[in-house]
């Protein structure tokens, strides 16, 4: 079973009607045994950094999830579900995350030719080809919908990157801990495989 990390914000139904899709069994919840008993965990987001970790620390979700991201289980982040693993956010000063990895989350920086935030299709260079990225071809094109991300990560946790005005560090990898600013359940046939191969993957 898949637990899909209910904090009061984020695209927990479109994550659920793509693994519906899939045919996997998943679940909506903010339940400690639920999540810790499921075999596949997803923290999806959308919307402030500030807002999420002060939503989490109010439903006592911070420990949980940062339980559920070390246990060794698939654990695969989602748009802000990324940024949230960091430290903080250039988006909400003096607001902690949850601190699992190393890397900064910055405002990508507007530019005439370029609209903020950056809405749509791009591209995405793989560093890793194994895990969530299994199969799937150079240069797939993504879902983004995000002001803000991720650079300076440890390099041996990028799994990919993109462009837009400058680099984004679009996927983070660490055995089984994995996270992707875009959007995989709004990416179509390469969100699909991605999802799939997430599903596949075994503590």
């Amino acid at each position: 079973m898949v637990a899909i990390i209910d904090y009061g914000a984020g695209n927990l139904s479109s994550v659920k009607k793509a693994l519906d899709y899939l045919g996997a069994e998943s679940e909506i919840t903010q339940d400690r045994e639920k999540i810790m008993s499921a075999s596949h965990v997803i923290l999806p987001g959308v919307g402030s950094f500030a807002d999420a970790m002060n939503s989490m620390r109010e439903r006592g979700l911070v420990e949980i999830v940062k339980e559920a991201a070390l246990s060794g289980k698939p654990f695969l982040g989602i748009c802000l579900g990324l940024q949230l693993l960091f430290d903080e956010s250039e988006e909400s000063p003096g607001v902690k995350g949850l601190g699992l990895l190393k890397g900064k989350i910055v405002q990508i920086p507007k530019k005439d030719e370029l609209k903020v935030p950056h809405i749509g299709w791009n591209s995405v260079c793989f560093k890793q080809k194994n895990g969530i990225f299994a199969g799937l071809e150079e240069n797939s094109y993504f879902y983004f919908v995000h002001s803000f991300y991720l650079k300076d990560a440890d390099k041996e946790d990028v799994a990919a990157v993109t462009c837009y005005g400058v680099n984004i560090e679009c996927a983070v990898q660490r055995g089984n801990l994995c996270a992707v600013q875009f959007h995989p359940e709004k990416s179509s046939k390469a969100g699909l495989r991605l999802l799939r191969n997430f599903l596949s993957m075994e503590v």
